[in-house]
């Protein structure tokens, strides 16, 4: 190794977010004393109005989301891991994916990212609160609604969270969106999600329109208001004690049927490095680091972050320590719908919020919203082509 080498990362500024990248930074320097990392971190909404392109300019190293993996294997911004790191720690990678993580930075037959995080929307209770009110946890969407007419429901509801529980609602009556060229979801399916959605959202807090998930548990545990949020990306923070002001929990969500619980889309994020890296072989050493089975049981989890690899999962200390929050949300990460990751569909994600949430809060006919959503879908598709 040269000497005084020093790497920068970009991240997101939450407890989940930088906290790790900055333990697994410290503790990779201590074993490679030649070399620095500094890690920098964005709100969600900064972060989202940069693309990797401009961050991979400025940065070694990024944390990303994977609608983004198309967009990386279109512009090069950054390396595929495939070309760097061991055949067999990649299958480790794989086969102890959360779900379909690993799967999600894989994109025209490269690995463009680590799956080092993994989430999906799932529910979140105050315990405290269902047993001063004399309610118990909704199992059904008959049950939620009921919770809701009494005031004690929140969800985060932000255009991009109002879109992902759009899709949570559509793949949860059956169907998939986004599988076909032209349309998002099927005229049947799109009208009955929306309605049902729109039905829950006439029963919350205005407040909720403006919140993220972490605005939404923030709200949960600084005041005694609300007692159940029904899907919101899980942050296993909020479950450790001593974290907030109240503890939260966290579940698998409710059933629309009876029989099957509701199925979200993945979130999570990945750890990339930068074409303009000028030390690879220390950069992917580092994300080799930070991904292995050993940091993500250990340093990662104890430091705030939220592990991608299944191992970490199924822990039983990093269980203890938050009361059961990854076994009990593990089978909805395990069943949670992969979002399209062609290079345009970061335009469509990141205006089609915006009319389902206008939606939701003004109310206007389903077709015509359904009609809007497919517009903004065909046009997003088009996005390669003027590249």
């Amino acid at each position: 190794m040269a000497d005084n080498i020093i790497l920068k990362g970009i991240t997101w500024n939450h407890s989940r977010g930088f906290t790790p990248m900055a333990a697994t930074a410290q503790r990779f320097a201590e074993l490679n004393p030649n070399v620095t990392i500094t890690w920098e971190k964005r709100s969600l909404q900064q972060f989202a109005d940069l693309s990797i392109q401009q961050l991979a300019e400025r940065y070694d190293l990024l944390v990303i989301d994977h609608p983004w993996a198309g967009f990386a294997a279109k512009t090069k911004s950054i390396l595929p891991f495939d070309k760097y790191l061991s055949k067999e720690f990649l299958a480790d990678q794989e086969q102890n994916t959360v779900g379909h993580s690993y799967e999600s930075y894989n994109y025209d037959g490269h690995q463009w990212a680590l799956a080092i995080d993994a989430a999906t929307p799932v529910a979140a209770s105050r315990p405290d609160l269902l047993e001063k009110h004399g309610v118990s946890l909704p199992k059904t969407y008959d049950d939620l609604l009921t919770l809701a007419k009494k005031g004690l429901v929140a969800f985060p509801a932000i255009p991009i969270d109002s879109l992902m529980t759009f899709y949570t609602f559509c793949c949860s009556l059956g169907e998939d969106p986004c599988q076909t060229e032209d349309k998002v979801i099927s005229e049947a399916t799109g009208v009955e999600a929306l309605k049902l959605y729109r039905q829950l959202a006439m029963h919350i807090d205005e407040a909720c329109f403006n919140r993220n998930p972490i605005q939404t548990y923030e709200a949960m545990t600084l005041s005694d208001d609300i007692a159940y949020c029904p899907f919101g990306y899980g942050y296993s923070n909020y479950s450790r004690k001593c974290y907030a002001r109240k503890l939260l929990h966290f579940h698998d969500m409710i059933t629309l049927n009876g029989t099957m619980n509701l199925r979200s889309s993945l979130g999570g994020t990945g750890l990339a490095v930068s074409a303009n890296c000028k030390h690879v072989d220390i950069a992917m050493a580092y994300a080799e680091y930070v991904a292995s089975p050993q940091c993500q049981q250990g340093l990662f989890t104890d430091n705030g972050g939220q592990p991608g690899h299944l191992t970490a999962w199924t822990d039983t200390d990093n269980n203890a320590k938050t009361h059961n929050y990854f076994s009990n949300t593990l089978p909805a990460l395990q069943r949670a719908y992969l979002r399209p990751r062609y290079f345009g569909h970061m335009f469509f994600q990141d205006h089609a919020g915006d009319i389902v949430r206008d939606y939701l809060m003004y109310g206007t006919n389903e077709l015509q919203v359904l009609d809007k959503l497919n517009e903004l879908y065909i046009e997003s598709k088009q996005k390669v082509q003027s590249l």
